[in-house]
């Protein structure tokens, strides 16, 4: 697994090694939690598209991988579109290859359904749904599918994208410009004022890491091939998010307002339809309840 340091890594490998599971990590350190990974886990600091991790690939021979590692979010790639294919579309692919030829059966790779669909003429978005990515990351989303396609087709491996919705919970970094989630429970916790870009009326659809981590497993276990949505199929706007956190941390603060961001789209939540039938799986984590369970982890994790 790629990015098993990660944040929505290192749920991920704590359900693989409890399932008995044999995992090596790949990782180059950027996105790293600061969570422990299970002593267990083989962990390799390096590129996921690096003659290293092919190396490592090769001697590990995987039966399946799972490919969590990006670089960098939408307003990154907006920001330099040119470098974001470099560094992270460009390594996804090498990485994929390398799997192939280790031996991998079966690959499983991170997509994004909120930006892929763009501004869809109608919710929830399904997979039949034509791509129309509004962003420069969705754009490399969409690349890194057709070539995981192509790379099925040409040596006849499982392959299979799976189209995030947004991800947040515990363990999310809180500091940088995207996962508004731990972002405003950060700010919360250091007595801060959360931010809204825009106007807050923007929807997203909040699935929670631990569904996620259930999706990612039963991915690499799934016989189906294509790209399938993990998503909750409900609309939450971004007021409604950050007011709720507020509220569940007991402050009284307002939000501050600041302009909106570019690339972004006004509207998104995804049918996971197909996940029942391909995966067998479905969200089980209502939004109020994982924002509770997130502010709990960044408040204990303020007061340690």
């Amino acid at each position: 697994m790629t990015g098993g340091a990660g944040f929505t890594g290192s749920h991920t490998v704590e359900r693989l090694v409890a399932e008995g599971s044999r995992v090596l990590v790949i990782d180059d350190g950027s996105h790293a939690c600061g969570h422990t990974l299970p002593a267990e886990v083989e962990l390799l600091e390096a590129d996921a598209g690096s003659e290293t991790a092919a190396r490592a690939l090769a001697g590990f021979r995987p039966e399946a991988v799972l490919h969590l590692g990006t670089k960098g979010g939408v307003e990154k790639a907006r920001r330099d579109p040119a470098e974001h294919v470099r560094r992270s579309v460009a390594s996804t692919v090498a990485f994929f290859h390398a799997a192939s030829d280790a031996g991998a059966r079966r690959i499983v790779t991170a997509s994004s359904g909120g930006t892929i669909y763009g501004n869809p003429h109608r919710l929830p978005a399904g997979e039949r749904f034509a791509p129309a990515p509004v962003s420069a990351y969705g754009a490399g989303k969409l690349t890194e599918e057709v070539y995981l396609g192509m790379l099925g087709r040409l040596r006849g491996v499982g392959v299979l994208a799976l189209r995030y919705s947004n991800v947040y919970g515990p363990r999310q970094d809180g500091t940088g410009e995207a996962g508004l989630v731990a972002i405003t429970c950060t700010r919360l916790v250091e007595g801060g004022q959360p931010t809204i870009h825009g106007d807050g009326l923007q929807t997203r659809d909040f699935v929670y890491v631990a569904d996620v981590a259930a999706a990612n497993v039963a991915a690499l276990s799934s016989g189906r091939s294509g790209a399938v949505n993990v998503g909750t199929g409900r609309e939450t706007s971004v007021r409604e998010v950050v007011e709720t956190l507020i509220r569940l941390s007991g402050s009284e603060v307002a939000p501050a307002f600041g302009p909106p961001r570019g690339s972004e789209v006004r509207r998104v939540c995804l049918d996971w339809a197909r996940a029942a039938v391909w995966l067998g799986w479905s969200p089980a984590t209502p939004v109020t309840d994982g924002l509770q369970l997130t502010l709990s982890y960044f408040c204990k994790r303020g007061r340690n």
